[in-house]
């Protein structure tokens, strides 16, 4: 099979000579191995065990398979059910077709003020999968509707959801002449799961996504770690190929494959937290936050330290703790309005969270002692 064509499937299962189906398609859609060829034949369980995939090691669980280039056809079950399968004659049915078709993925395009892009990435092809598939589609959809009600955007924001590999390489040939306007960009899936939040850097690890994910999750309240490049994974090995070598990362909880739940029924929905969703879903519009609203600004009273207490920006009592962090941002965001730092500069000199910094220039900016340049970071 040179190209991969369409598949549709509609029911598969094994049945007993009484009927009775031992394998469902219907009870579970990881029964089948994914991309199965149609077949209906008869065969005794010495024949059929060859087209049976279970995890010895997780006995009570269903494996997630699939055989997309190699046709091919098969089932899935925990291996406690096949272990109780008596050795007789069996029916197997795979009712699917595998024809030309078409490659569907989704796309959303919200606009900013400019012709540069954001683009999030998703991917839709693991069925009953929640947190190595679902977790990804959740946050994305979450994250469009949060930038959709934004008042202004400088940055359009792109998320596509794309079956994994075909899905994102498809996306890519179809958009070759646009992806220049790609400045930024984030994989996201499995992010419901107990872990911590894991940023995996772009192939060259200096795109300006590696410096904004690693700030705000060198703040971020919760646990997380930033770790390098390698060519496996999500899509952002696609994304980050040579042909095109966007900025492009990734974001996930615990990586593929070093949890017992991934590719098995174990990954469901009670496997992901609402919570650890939230947190994520919080952490990337942080990230989004960062390139959105970086800029220079110019001081226009660079020559002394202006007086802030007459301009209502300056504590009248001693001693809040709060406030005075928020003054001590105000002095920063002074102190390097040259035109030469950036807001995000400016909060790694401090060593504060961006938005810190950001507020306290735009604080400044209304009372007319900043400038916004508007310069492109």
């Amino acid at each position: 099979m040179d190209d991969p064509h369409e598949w549709t499937i509609r029911d598969a299962n094994v049945a007993d000579m009484a009927g009775q189906r031992v394998i469902d398609f219907k009870a579970h859609t990881l029964h089948v191995l994914s991309y199965s060829a149609p077949i209906r034949a008869r065969m005794r369980l010495s024949e059929l065990r060859a087209h049976l995939f279970t995890l010895p090691d997780q006995p009570d669980r269903i494996p997630y398979r699939t055989s997309y280039y190699n046709e091919n056809w098969g089932f899935c079950l925990s291996h406690a059910a096949l272990e109780a399968l008596p050795e007789a004659e069996y029916d197997v049915v795979v009712d699917s077709t595998l024809a030309p078709g078409v490659l569907n993925y989704g796309e959303l395009f919200l606009p900013g003020q400019t012709e540069d892009e954001i683009l999030i990435s998703t991917h839709i092809c693991h069925p009953s999968l929640a947190n190595d598939n679902l977790s990804g589609i959740a946050v994305a959809s979450a994250l469009a509707q949060r930038i959709a009600a934004m008042p202004a955007r400088r940055f359009g924001v792109r998320i596509v959801f794309v079956p994994g590999t075909i899905g994102a390489i498809a996306w890519l040939a179809r958009n070759e002449s646009n992806v220049h306007r790609i400045k930024h960009g984030l994989v996201i899936t499995g992010l419901g799961d107990a872990g911590p939040l894991v940023y995996k850097q772009t192939r060259r690890a200096d795109a300006p996504i590696d410096r904004v994910a690693a700030h705000v999750l060198r703040h971020w309240p919760t646990p997380s770690r930033v770790i390098g490049f390698d060519p496996y994974g999500y899509d952002e090995r696609q994304y980050n190929s040579p042909g095109f070598s966007l900025g492009v990362g990734r974001l996930t909880r615990t990586p593929h494959g070093t949890f017992k739940e991934y590719h098995t029924s174990g990954d469901h929905l009670d496997f992901v937290d609402p919570n650890q969703l939230t947190d994520a879903l919080n952490a990337i519009e942080a990230m989004l936050d960062v390139v959105q609203t970086d800029t220079f600004y110019l001081s226009q009273n660079p020559k002394g330290e202006p007086r802030l207490g007459k301009r209502g920006l300056y504590r009248t009592v001693a001693g809040q703790a709060d406030r005075q962090r928020q003054e001590m941002a105000l002095l920063w965001a002074l102190a390097y309005a040259d035109g030469q730092d950036s807001l995000l500069d400016i909060a790694e000199r401090a060593s504060v969270p961006f938005r810190e910094i950001a507020e306290a220039a735009q604080a400044l900016e209304v009372v007319g002692l900043l400038v916004d340049t508007r310069a492109k970071v």
